[in-house]
């Protein structure tokens, strides 16, 4: 058994150990990384082809990170680069001894001969950077998943935060030489000329129309109002126009109503149904005829509806990255941003998380070259002010954060004098039944008030002089309500009256679902 045991051993000894047998080696390029920094210090512009692309982390070895962060030390403050001034730099931040000295900056200097391929040997040591990340970003992960007290949906947002974080950091647009910058603007003035003016999305709105040109590819548009004004019967009413008037595909994200819901509201839109008689199905005939008959305009429509939950903007830009590639989607809605969240990331204050909503939402507009609609909420200090001009929303009411202002290429506000008891303008005009979309921010165009007739018995806007938005139906006698308090909206003479949105028969507030 002993002869046995030791020709065992002596062969066990002699078996080749595969490489990875002891660990593995985290991704790097000390060999690159040497000869980048030595041609940094050789030649007078190579940091300026690399400043854009290189951080000091990006650097495997400390020495290395070190040497580059005094390199950047000296670009800031407009000195020679060079291997006697990064060594006096190195000096004064006392890192001197830990990098190897003197000698080992004038080693890095002797191992190159020019600053050649130094662009493309940065991008492979950001690249060996970024799978490091990611090793330590699934390491983390995995360690946090065997663990029995971690919430796995908290896990899965952390882990798309912590993703989207690397992501946007390793994004870097080179510059592009005006050209072809020229042909694409060329192109977008022909196709907007065929399309009457509307270079953008049209809402289907046409006096806002003129304003925006459509809504434009890359922008993000908010449109902010107090609660009750009808953002969402606003936005439903224009996905309505894109998807079935123009054929656009549009997507609504709706983080407060479910999805069967948002149809109800499109069906009292397009079917034009009391929202009431949808939920509990008490349609006379007649209306059954009128559903069958209208709804036809929604069967097949290009409208994609989500109405995930306290959705953040991670997992909004897989869905959306997804819908553009699949569906051509050419505009993107979300009811509402305050709903939104950015979770996997920290936060010291909840300002601070709505501006990285705000940015990210800008950010993803660009990247998909689509306008991206997000609804908003305005704080309390319209409610404060009195009169016609005092109840009129203004920027400085957007709710949470002033980013929300600045990300933004265009705000709107939707304002319903009629909801404050205010029946005419100051010129004497009737604003019993409309409503005014005030353009107060267009980074690329004008500003202005547009006027919209609103028909809040069936959630919906439309042009002011649009004579279909009327309710008449071939049998039925179309005639005003009779309260003398609030002028009313017109409905089917069926014995029953209806009351104006926003208001109850006692003359009091009420909150219309909108």
């Amino acid at each position: 058994m002993a002869e046995r045991r030791n020709y065992q051993k002596k062969n066990n000894a002699a078996l080749p150990v595969p490489a990875n047998e002891y660990g593995k080696l985290p991704p790097q390029a000390p060999e690159l990384e040497e000869a980048v920094l030595g041609a940094i210090m050789l030649e007078k512009d190579a940091y300026s082809m690399v400043s854009e692309i290189l951080k000091p982390d990006c650097f495997y070895k400390m020495a290395h990170q070190k040497i580059y962060e005094a390199i950047m030390t000296l670009a800031l403050h407009q000195e020679p680069v060079d291997m006697h001034t990064v060594t006096e730099q190195l000096r004064k931040n006392g890192n001197i001894d830990e990098v190897g000295g003197a000698y080992y900056i004038t080693l890095l200097t002797a191992k190159v001969s020019s600053a050649a391929h130094l662009e493309y040997h940065s991008r492979i040591i950001v690249q060996k950077y970024l799978a490091r990340e990611l090793i330590r970003v699934s390491t983390e992960i995995q360690t946090k998943a065997f663990d029995d007290k971690s919430d796995v949906d908290d896990l899965m947002q952390e882990a798309e935060g912590m993703l989207f974080e690397l992501s946007q950091n390793s994004q870097k647009k080179d510059v592009t030489q005006i050209n072809p910058v020229i042909e694409e603007a060329r192109k977008r003035m022909q196709l907007a000329a065929t399309k009457q003016g509307a270079s953008g999305v049209p809402s289907g709105f046409h006096a806002l129309d003129k304003i925006t040109s459509g809504w434009q590819r890359s922008d993000l548009i908010i449109i902010a109002a107090r609660p009750a004004m009808g953002k969402t019967a606003f936005i439903l009413s224009m996905a309505k126009n894109m998807a079935v008037d123009y054929n656009s595909p549009v997507a609504v994200f709706s983080l407060e109503m479910s999805n069967v819901q948002l149809v109800n509201r499109l069906i009292m839109n397009v079917c034009q149904l009391e929202g009431e008689k949808i939920k509990n199905g008490q349609l006379e005939k007649y209306e059954w005829e009128k559903f069958d008959k209208d709804i036809n305009l929604l069967l097949d429509a290009p409208v994609f509806v989500d109405d995930t939950p306290s959705l953040s903007v991670f997992e909004l830009r897989s869905k959306a990255r997804r819908l553009v590639k699949e569906h051509k989607v050419q505009c993107l809605i979300i009811d509402y941003l305050q709903l939104m969240n950015a979770s996997g990331m920290s936060f010291g204050s909840r300002e601070q998380e709505v501006s990285i909503i705000s940015r990210s939402l800008k950010g993803l507009a660009k990247e998909l070259d689509i306008p991206i609609i997000a609804l908003s909420q305005l704080n309390r200090g319209v409610e404060g002010r009195t009169g016609h001009e005092g109840k009129r929303p203004q920027l400085s009411d957007l709710r949470e954060s002033g980013a929300i202002e600045q990300d933004a290429d265009m705000v709107c506000f939707i304002h319903r004098p009629e909801y404050y008891r205010i029946t005419e303008d100051a010129a004497g005009n009737s604003l019993v039944g409309l409503a005014e979309i005030i353009v107060a921010k267009h980074r690329n165009g004008a500003t202005g008030d547009v006027l919209l007739k609103f028909k809040g018995s069936y959630a919906k806007f439309t042009n002011k002089d649009d004579m279909s938005g009327d309710d008449s139906f071939e049998g039925y006698q179309t005639i005003p309500s009779k309260m003398n308090d609030f002028p009313g909206e017109a409905f089917y003479d069926k014995g029953q009256k209806s009351t104006p949105s926003g208001f109850s028969g006692s003359g009091q507030h009420d909150e219309p679902p909108f």
